[in-house]
């Protein structure tokens, strides 16, 4: 009996290229859904963009909706290398102007010692800090400091063992080492400015003399008590006792510990450099430059959503051609919902469309917007009734602020559970089941991919027996006709 070692040789069929055909007509639904898979992830991707840039115009539309944003003030000075001057809080800051004039700026104290060669021992003991106020040479401690105690051992008695030990104590003054060709000194400076950043340093001296030019005491300041060690004669050069900023604004004097005069005028932050000889003009305005910057922010962001929105939606005529989510209702919705937007009207103020500053329909005929310098320039003249048209709160979500609208029109979009995430996690849940789908469908292949080879392999042997019987019969009659014959 004939034995079949390749599928159609006993039958003489090409049985690979029959079974080849015949399950590329049953591959058809499974590339069907290959493709409404691909088609899916497509979508998903889409939405992903889409609420990546409506991500950043609720950015713009929070910034909007804010009042504060409306307050933007901008503060100049007509000398800065003297005194500059900043918004430190708009909402507190009003239009305004003045003049300043600098007496004398805030400085920290300073002290030095007299130089010792390079490895001299300081002397051992105790250097005691207090910090207070030096007036005319007599000292007022500050009653809420207490006095700090840094013992010098032996090992510790150079200018630079010193040094380290005071910073290490973080004692409110910070100790240098200056070295130059008389040897090395000791620079105690108070980290603060001002008259109360004043300290002075005693002297407990190992050499049972606290008073002198010798030993420890060498590094003491305490003028109270006498001109010796950093408070010496030889050393008032160095001394710089700590003084306020004094300066007038508009004929009143006004003093301050730091350079920096925070609470003169609300909401303005003051910093003095330098002495001045004629008056400093400062003035705060309503920062114009910034708020345009702002409407501009908002017609770029709002722009950059409609026309990814029309290039989603879009359909191409020429080649009969719809682009991905055309008709999807959705991205329809959301395209409709932001153009009556831009219809609405607010109250609470001289504004209630914003096509009344400027902000309207573009002449593209394509949904965008363009902002008419012109037009708010001149509403930035009525900063109040400005801010009320994008930020009024009136209860009533329909006649509120624009960029209150805005807001949460976005937050129902691109928040947690907002149309978007609905939409994402419908599409997540429709690529599962098409997966699921695919993954069945796959399996069903396989096994009517078995069945056909198992049934053409059946008939190919079958067909080999009736050939093999074939090829029998022939031979014999042929040996029966030699044997007529």
């Amino acid at each position: 009996m004939a034995t079949i070692t390749s599928a159609g040789i006993g039958s003489g069929l090409d049985v690979n290229s029959i079974i080849t055909q015949l399950m590329a007509v049953e591959q058809q639904p499974l590339t069907r859904l290959q493709t409404a898979g691909t088609v899916i992830d497509t979508k998903i991707s889409a939405f992903g963009t889409i609420k990546s840039q409506l991500s950043a115009l609720s950015d713009v539309a929070r910034r909007l909706a804010d009042k504060t944003s409306w307050d933007a003030k901008a503060a100049s000075s007509s000398n800065s290398a003297a005194v500059t001057a900043s918004v430190s809080d708009s909402s507190k800051a009003s239009p305004t102007s003045f003049s300043i004039e600098v007496q004398q700026l805030a400085k920290a104290q300073s002290v030095a010692s007299a130089a010792l060669p390079t490895g001299t021992s300081t002397g051992t003991g105790t250097l005691t800090l207090q910090f207070g106020r030096w007036d005319a040479g007599s000292f007022a401690a500050d009653g809420e400091s207490t006095p700090l105690a840094i013992t010098i051992a032996p090992g510790e008695d150079s200018i630079a063992g010193v040094a380290a030990k005071i910073n290490a104590a973080n004692a409110g003054v910070v100790a240098t080492v200056v070295t130059d060709t008389t040897g090395q000194r000791l620079l105690l400076r108070s980290k603060g400015t001002g008259e109360a950043s004043g300290f002075r340093v005693q002297a407990t001296d190992d050499d049972g003399v606290n008073t002198d030019d010798a030993g420890l005491s060498r590094l003491a300041f305490d003028p109270e008590s006498g001109a010796f060690g950093m408070a010496g004669a030889s050393q008032a050069a160095a001394t710089q006792y700590g003084q306020n900023a004094k300066a007038t604004l508009n004929g009143i004097a006004i003093t301050s510990e730091s350079n920096t005069l925070s609470d003169t005028v609300p909401g303005l932050s003051l910093t003095v450099a330098q002495v001045t000889t004629a008056p400093v003009e400062v003035g705060v305005q309503v920062d114009k430059t910034a708020i345009t910057k702002l409407a501009n922010d908002f017609v770029t962001a709002y722009n950059a959503t409609n026309s990814l929105l029309n290039d989603a939606t879009k359909y191409d005529p020429e080649n009969k051609q719809a682009a991905l989510l055309q008709g999807d209702q959705t991205t329809v919705s959301l395209q409709n919902a932001l153009r009556r937007l831009m219809g609405t009207s607010s109250t609470g103020g001289a504004y209630s469309m914003l096509s009344q500053v400027g902000i309207g329909v573009s002449a593209a005929g394509d949904g965008s917007i363009a902002l008419d310098s012109s037009k708010f320039s001149a509403a930035l003249n009525k900063p109040a009734d400005l801010q009320a048209l994008f930020s009024a709160d009136t209860g009533d979500a329909s006649t509120s602020g624009f960029g209150r609208k805005l807001k949460s029109l976005m937050d129902g979009l691109v928040g947690t559970g907002g149309a978007l995430d609905s939409k994402t996690t419908s599409l997540t849940t429709q690529r599962k089941n098409n997966q699921k789908d695919q993954d069945n469908f796959s399996q069903r292949l396989t096994d009517i991919e078995s069945r056909l080879r198992k049934q053409y392999t059946a008939l190919d042997t079958q067909m080999a027996q009736f050939n093999a019987l074939s090829s029998y019969v022939t031979q014999q009659v042929a040996q029966w006709n030699k044997s007529s014959s």
